[in-house]
């Protein structure tokens, strides 16, 4: 009996000491919810050793705090977030993997979490924006004699130009800068939305990713083939300038300022804006019923506005890598091999995620995620990274200009300082 004791005892004690898997996964969004779903339908299948416990860092900061973790050596996580614009910024404190030939995954698609040729990552999601818009309200627009008569109105007073409403495929900054100041409220009292739009200017590097898509398509870059600092050119100043017009005239909410994902959906999506220019992740969301009831029949998706230089969307890969240091480094290589098959990066896809998938699997799932189809599209037609935009120092660039940018939408600084202290600052960060 004693030795039966014993032996239950040491088992125990043996069973407590294999740690589950854990994960450090991307805080709040889609990307929270659909690991949260492919987590607990892997648990349902895996012994009790190979089972994943979710853990998440707050998004400011996360990713300093992930480098300067990894590079303790710690042992928090076995798995963790990785992007394709800061792969090489952890990749001496990550081990690589072999993934499965599963057919899920295209070569240009695992190259977004790869460095130097080799994988660091499966990728879970490709990002890149849309600009959604009310279906039903562009569609009156195109149709009603006196709402076009009054947009020219507005457009000429604004702008300085009598513009004619386009269907927002064709839409160029101009366009959706019309419609916004349209479908504002105090500017049109007859607007059904009280802002035109819903812009997320709050100091945070994810918010330059978005805005990069109006610089860019006006001919802007970080840097020129030679190296040298470009952003104190025309094509920024526009872009900036786009966002103070619509700010400075009441198109998007006064608290902006603090907006990032989060609040830009709940304004959108409570009905109160009539365009916004968001992560491709915010679709599943918006055409939820249950989610927001409002906006779920009538939101339309187009890649983002035409400058004179062409049509541009910011484009990077999300992923989840092996910690060199990982206390469970079988058991994660297990999850992350499982997560790589077909059937469960459509789970993943249908419970919210955005995984750029082979063609095959998108027909499969098409009819749940549409948006998935569009987001291999327009990232083929349109996406694009800056020059320098995989630096190892590309994280504090994208802060750097979140600090002067927001500093001059808000007013605080002339758009002459807001360039000049990032051109300085970057000439520093990428020498």
């Amino acid at each position: 009996m004693r030795r039966t004791v014993m032996c239950v005892l040491a088992f125990l004690l043996f069973a407590a000491s294999q740690a589950q898997v854990t994960v450090l996964g991307w805080p709040g969004g889609p990307e929270e919810t659909a690991l949260r779903a492919v987590a607990e339908m892997y648990n349902a299948q895996a012994v009790d050793s190979d089972k994943v416990e979710l853990i998440f860092f707050n998004r400011d900061g996360f990713f300093d705090k992930l480098q300067a973790d990894l590079a303790a050596g710690t042992q928090e996580f076995d798995i963790n977030l990785l992007a394709t614009y800061a792969i090489g910024r952890y990749a001496p404190y990550m081990q690589t993997i072999e993934l499965p030939d599963s057919g899920a995954f295209s070569n240009k698609v695992l190259a977004t979490m790869q460095y130097e040729g080799k994988q660091y990552g499966i990728p879970t999601d490709l990002s890149l924006h849309f600009m959604y818009y009310r279906q039903d309200l562009i569609d009156q627009l195109l149709s009603d004699e006196a709402w076009k008569a009054k947009y020219a109105e507005i457009s000429q007073e604004y702008m300085g130009t009598a513009l004619e409403p386009k269907d927002p495929d064709s839409w160029t900054w101009d366009d959706y800068a019309a419609t916004a100041l349209f479908f504002t409220q105090s500017i049109n009292s007859d607007s059904p939305t009280r802002y035109g739009t819903v812009l997320q200017m709050k100091n945070l590097l994810f918010n330059m990713m978005i805005w990069h898509s109006t610089a860019r398509s006006y001919g802007g870059n970080w840097m020129d083939d030679a190296g040298n600092i470009t952003v104190d050119s025309d094509a920024f100043r526009k872009g900036l300038e786009l966002y103070k017009m619509l700010y400075d005239a009441g198109a998007s909410p006064k608290d902006s300022l603090s907006y990032e994902y989060a609040e830009a959906n709940a304004a959108f999506g409570s009905g109160q804006a009539a365009t916004m220019l968001q992560w491709n992740a915010a679709a599943a969301e918006l055409s939820n019923a249950e989610q927001n009831p409002v906006v779920a029949d009538v939101v339309g998706t187009v890649a983002p506005p035409t400058g004179p230089e062409g049509r541009y969307t910011h484009i990077h890969g999300l992923g989840l890598g092996l910690n060199a240091n990982a206390k469970n480094p079988e058991g994660a290589k297990k999850f992350l091999n499982w997560l790589a098959n077909a059937d469960a990066i459509k789970a993943y896809a249908i419970a919210g995620g955005s995984p750029a998938l082979e063609a095959n699997l998108l027909e499969e799932i098409g009819t749940e995620r549409p948006d998935l189809i569009k987001l291999g599209n327009f990232a083929g037609s349109y996406g694009f990274v800056m020059n320098g935009g995989t630096a190892e120092k590309a994280l504090s660039v994208y802060e750097l200009q979140a600090k002067e940018f927001t500093g001059y939408w808000a007013g605080n600084e002339s758009i002459d300082e807001a360039l000049a202290n990032v051109a300085a600052g970057m000439t520093e960060l990428l020498k």
